[in-house]
Formats: C-alpha cells, structure tokens, sequence
C-alpha cells in the first residue's frame, strides 16, 4: 500500500478499548489512504478484542521513537520531556543532534550540547512554533 506503519496501540479509554494505527506516507496521507488501510486491516484483526477501531495520521508532532525517526528529525528544534528533574528540568529544547550511545543529543539556543540516556526520556518530539502571521489567510477578500 506503499505506507509505513508507524505505531499501534490498544487502549482502554472511559468510552471503551481503542484500536489505533498510525500510517505515514512520504508524500502525506490521505482520506483514501487512510480508508483503504482501514478495510485491508479488518480481516487481520478480527481476533482482538476493541470497541473502537481507528486509523490516521501521526501528524508533525508525533513522538521520536525508532532510530529512523531520530535520523529524518536530524537538525529539528524538538522538545524534550524526562521522567525525573535533570539539571533542575524536566522539559528542554534545542537542536536535535541525534542518538550517540544511547543518548539523545540536543543543542539549546546558545548552549553546550545535552545529553539524555534513553531510558530517562519521556518522550521527545517536533517543536512546531507558528505566530498569528502564519494563521493568516493569503486570499485577497472578496
């Protein structure tokens, strides 16, 4: 189908158990890609037990978990979140540098470089900063 899974959970929420799959496509998904991964899957998971079944996008924020995910965010401004205070935080950003020995690497704005072992991250995500600028219609009015 020419898609990547990218994460796949199962989930117990107050209206019931969520079966959710994340795809991504190099050229972005669709409606129609997300449609048709919908009906190819029903099938393969008659068996699980779920109240709700739901297939999307992970969007631009979605969390850097595998080694490929670090590699393509590469030169990102990410944010960072650790279980435990580090340096008196728990949330940093800064340039992703990548993974060197099982440390995440970032570079804050005029700082030395930071490093995290992988097992104290959280999670560790795209920063997306826009302004009201980038909200604007360029349309002319009519």
């Amino acid at each position: 189908m020419d898609v990547e899974l990218v994460d796949v959970e199962l989930v117990k929420e107050p209206t019931g158990h969520f079966l959710r799959f994340y795809i991504e496509k190099p050229d972005g998904v669709a409606l129609n890609d997300l449609e048709a991964f919908h009906r190819r899957l029903l099938p393969l998971v008659e068996r699980v037990e779920y109240d709700y079944m739901e297939v999307s996008s992970p969007g631009a924020d979605r969390p850097l978990k595998t080694e490929r995910d670090f590699e393509r965010a590469a030169d990102m401004t990410v944010e960072l979140k650790t279980y435990r205070p580090v340096n008196g935080g728990k949330r940093f950003t800064g340039r992703l540098v990548g993974l060197q020995d099982d440390c995440v690497v970032i570079a804050p704005e005029g700082g030395e470089p930071l490093r995290f072992a992988r097992k104290d991250v959280a999670i560790v995500r795209p920063l997306i900063e826009f302004d009201e600028e980038d909200l604007q219609d360029d349309a002319p009015a009519q």
